[in-house]
């Protein structure tokens, strides 16, 4: 028998190497961790796995043409979150695997058991695999935010990847929780839970198990101080959808947002609102993040983004100050600081506004991060507003890219955008000119300005 072999793996990358390094070639400063490696010998059944896909068998392995590959059709199943379900990409996809992260104490597990209550009293059966918590506890979270039968809820508090797999060939489940990943261990392996080698090894377990036996799983996975996922990024590529559940734990807005989707969109994003009785879904997100904005405020100036399939309308707010040190600071929450820089020297050269002795600061009401750079005109407003003493209207909205030349080029999505605005109360839209001209049937209480560039717009807005 062969002798076995000790490598050094990079708990942040998962990269081996033969010797111990100070720093990984990805950069993390003591992350080796020594771990044992089996052997692999004829009897294995590693070995004969290999050996029967045809390699040493004599049976030549042949390539399919794309064309003569049937289209297979997924089923769905509703989660009984609509918000959720919004994520997701309109339900979960059966021998799926769902990887879902967050901060501690952010409600992950808070809406995985909302989830499979729901499944549970629709479908049939739904193992609850907990490493974390007793089965005590977790009964407790369900009397407290489940309001279906839970008849057919299984819990199992279990951290061994054999006796999951046997309860699971024995319970058949229509739906499977592991909570988390990083206490599974298995017991093949030398070193401890959580490390790259036990990650990587119970990801593979666990998608061949949901793939095999058509079971779509929820993993639930820690993350890092820099709120990146922990362990190897090869659990990502293993599973299918990777969900993040952000939020400040000292507020009640929670907001899904999914990075990676092989059966959906990755623009959808899910709010929620974190109550005593659990996880309530938040239908008019608009109308929370406006409900603080007050009207003749310095420095405010509502948006809108379109975010996945609907209209998200927000809160851009901006400060100036002089600065009492020799440089001038540049803040911003939830907006790119690159981008603040370049919109502040667009303003400085083509609007006129010395802010070189002015800090700057910007801030997005509600804590999210909005893509795309349909906000560059309101965050140039909002500091203008500030820097000038101009008070905003709070019935007025201004969305468009702002270009280095200061010009404003179109957003996608502007018309819906417009309809929300009105719904919204909205009387008064800044929005690009070519927006403007393609817009067919604009509602007749709110008046649209086109604006060419930024000292247009700062002309109408004032």
């Amino acid at each position: 028998m062969k002798k076995a072999k000790t490598v050094f793996v990079c708990q942040e990358c998962g990269y081996e190497s033969a010797k111990w390094m100070g720093q990984c070639i990805c950069g993390a400063w003591n992350s080796m961790v020594e771990e044992k490696v089996l052997p692999v010998n004829e009897n294995d059944s590693r070995s004969r796995s290999i050996s029967g896909a045809g390699g040493h068998t004599g049976q030549r392995v042949k390539a399919t043409k794309l064309s003569d590959v049937q289209s297979g059709s997924f089923s769905r199943m509703d989660t009984g979150i609509r918000e959720l379900n919004r994520v997701l990409g309109g339900g979960l996809v059966k021998g799926s695997l769902t990887l879902i992260s967050g901060e501690p104490g952010i409600g992950k597990s808070t809406i995985i058991i909302q989830a499979a209550s729901n499944i549970a009293e629709r479908y049939g059966r739904v193992l609850y695999v907990s490493g974390e918590e007793s089965e005590e506890q977790i009964k407790m979270r369900g009397d407290r935010v489940c309001k279906g039968d839970m008849t057919n809820l299984f819990l199992l508090a279990e951290t061994s990847m054999e006796n999951i797999a046997a309860v699971t060939e024995e319970l058949k489940p229509e739906f499977m929780i592991i909570d988390s990943i990083q206490t599974m261990y298995s017991p093949e392996l030398d070193s401890a839970p959580g490390s790259v080698s036990q990650v990587r090894a119970c990801g593979n377990e666990l998608m061949k198990m949901g793939k095999v036996k058509n079971i779509p799983i929820f993993i639930v996975a820690h993350v890092t101080k820099s709120g990146e996922l922990a362990g190897p990024k090869i659990v990502e590529h293993l599973v299918d959808c990777v969900l993040n559940f952000s939020g400040e734990r000292n507020q009640e807005l929670r907001i899904l947002r999914c990075f990676k989707n092989r059966f959906g969109t990755t623009s959808e994003i899910g709010a929620f609102e974190m109550m005593e009785e659990g996880l309530v879904e938040i239908e008019n997100l608009s109308k929370t993040f406006l409900e603080g904005m007050e009207d003749g405020a310095e420095g405010a100036v509502a948006t809108a983004v379109y975010e996945g399939t609907r209209p998200l309308l927000l809160e851009i707010q901006a400060l100036t100050a002089p600065t009492n040190i020799g440089f001038a600071r540049r803040t911003a929450i939830g907006i790119d600081t690159n981008r603040l820089n370049m919109l502040l020297a667009v303003l400085e050269r083509k609007a006129g506004l010395s802010l070189i002795n002015q800090d700057v600061y910007v801030n997005v009401v509600g804590g999210i991060r909005p893509e795309g750079t349909s906000t560059d005109l309101a965050v140039a407003l909002a500091i203008y507003s500030s820097f000038k003493g101009q008070v905003a209207s709070g019935k007025t909205l201004a969305l468009g890219e702002i270009g280095l030349t200061g010009d404003l080029r179109s957003v996608q999505n502007c018309e819906k955008i417009v309809r929300e605005a009105s719904r919204m109360g909205f009387s008064k839209i800044i929005l690009p000119k070519k927006n403007e001209a393609a817009m067919k049937e604009p509602p007749e209480n709110v008046k649209l300005v086109g604006v060419a560039n930024i000292r247009e717009a700062i002309s109408q807005f004032a």
